[in-house]
């Protein structure tokens, strides 16, 4: 079911499926901010990656030397998440374990999601409770996708955590069966706009690690910007649909990361992945404006 929150400046929805944000209206021309889910270039707006973002290698991952079969960013994005608040400018919606995520991935947990609308911006909220009686690991991660006309004609402005334009970006490069490399590729971005097209998609998103980005700005080629995404987390992903020229772009703030093609390790040994002792929570949040 689909629940809507706005205030004078901007028009959201979101999905109790998935807890999805599904709209984002500028009110002043009405001009939808979010990708539209055409499956003829990818299904979805802006899924939740949890507990797992990317793929896992081989599908399959170890905890305490069992065995689990998962698919790519987990199955939080297509489970019925419960409607726990709703005011004129907030929502927030939850999602515990259930004897069919159990099977997936072994712990107790709690997710809760939150949209909460700030003028022109929403605020969005993730807590993670560990539920159970033993250490808890996990990955979370955001996957929102922007409406453009098409990828030419527009830049990305990357900033770092404290505002100064991002001149040159390291890549961490993608291999096979949606894992990445050791490989990493340096790229310039002069003055910190990075220019977007087709082939810059060429091999996959960009995942741009190690907290080098704080901000990132979806501008047109004359550096107006359209949108504006602010995070803490330690990645972001820039993605479009490789060798489809779709008319969308996404920048992701991630608390994790896909496994490497080289990792051999059980879960607490993944990169990027996240811990919480038993009874213990994870908070974290991300802002999208609207120009």
């Amino acid at each position: 079911m689909r629940y809507v929150i706005e205030n004078e400046w901007i028009r959201c929805e979101a999905d109790s499926h998935g807890a999805e944000l599904k709209s984002l209206v500028r009110k002043e021309d009405g001009r939808e901010i979010l990708w539209g889910a055409d499956p003829a270039y990818w299904n979805r707006t802006s899924p939740v990656l949890f507990p797992f973002v990317g793929a896992v290698k081989n599908k399959t991952y170890r905890h305490e030397g069992k065995e689990y079969v998962i698919g790519q960013h987990g199955f939080a994005r297509d489970m019925e998440f419960a409607l726990d608040e709703q005011e004129k400018d907030r929502l927030w919606f939850s999602l515990t374990d259930s004897k069919e995520s159990l099977e997936k991935y072994p712990f107790r947990f709690r997710l809760k999601i939150g949209y909460l609308l700030e003028k022109s911006s929403v605020k969005v909220t993730w807590v993670v409770e560990n539920g159970g009686n033993e250490k808890m690991w996990f990955s979370i991660g955001a996957h929102p996708g922007f409406a453009i006309p098409k990828l030419s004609g527009h830049m990305f402005l990357l900033y770092d955590r404290n505002g100064n334009p991002v001149t040159k970006i390291q890549n961490r490069i993608f291999g096979q069966g949606g894992c990445v490399t050791d490989r990493t590729e340096e790229i310039s971005a002069p003055n910190g706009k990075l220019t977007i097209s087709e082939e810059l998609f060429e091999n996959d998103a960009l995942v741009l690690e190690n907290g080098q980005i704080g901000k990132a700005v979806l501008a047109d080629d004359k550096g107006n910007a359209l949108v504006t995404m602010e995070f803490d987390a330690p990645l972001l992903g820039l993605w479009s649909p490789p060798h489809k020229n779709a008319p969308f772009v996404c920048m992701e703030p991630w608390y994790g990361r896909c496994d490497s093609e080289a990792f051999e390790g059980e879960l607490k040994d993944r990169d990027y992945e996240q811990k919480l002792e038993a009874g213990e929570s994870f908070h974290a949040d991300y802002v999208i404006t609207v120009s």
